[in-house]
């Protein structure tokens, strides 16, 4: 007669297998590196200090969007294609130049001055995590665009040119503020 046992399998070195396999991965694989939204926080208040500075309300450009994602600028509904063009007519509305793309007109709901213009931006918990990243690159092309056209009509260079004292400039002439109220 024949024995009865079953087969077996040395698992011995079953582990050993599992562990190169285990660290052929993790050398193989490439791991993600999201870096999110740059964006500089304000310090803290000092103890004692009043950090509530009046802007005054013409100054103040309001963007909100709703939990759908739909824009109100200004207590408009806006496009995010125009959104772009509205802020750049309310920051660049300067009473020392006419406005670069306010076609010489001064606008009465903008800024006294690129330097005073505030954006305030309220985005409701619920909206689309995408519309937040739309609103904040409209923001920023806005921006770009005017410190762009910055350069190139008052510095007059080429924007890949200046030195960083003029990038400090066009920086101090056209001040990225944006006021991001809390949610509660």
């Amino acid at each position: 007669m024949r024995n009865s046992t079953t087969p077996s399998v040395n698992a011995g070195s079953m582990a050993d297998i599992a562990f190169l396999l285990l660290i052929f991965f993790l050398v193989t694989s490439m791991i993600p590196n999201d870096k999110g939204i740059a964006q500089n926080l304000p310090q803290a208040c000092p103890p004692g200090a009043d950090c509530n500075i009046p802007i005054k309300k013409n100054n103040l450009f309001t963007i909100n969007v709703n939990q759908k994602g739909e824009i109100m600028a200004n207590s408009e509904i806006t496009n995010i294609k125009d959104l772009k063009e509205k802020l750049k007519d309310f920051i660049d509305n300067n009473a020392d130049k006419s406005c670069l793309y306010c076609k010489g007109a001064q606008l009465e709901a903008a800024s006294d001055n690129p330097t005073k213009a505030s954006i305030s931006l309220s985005i409701h918990r619920e909206a689309p995590y995408q519309s937040f990243i739309t609103v904040q690159d409209e923001i920023a092309k806005a921006y770009f665009e005017l410190r762009e056209t910055y350069v190139a009509e008052v510095l007059k260079k080429d924007v890949s040119k200046i030195t960083e004292k003029e990038l400090k400039k066009v920086q101090e002439a056209y001040p990225f503020r944006i006021i991001e109220p809390s949610q509660r």
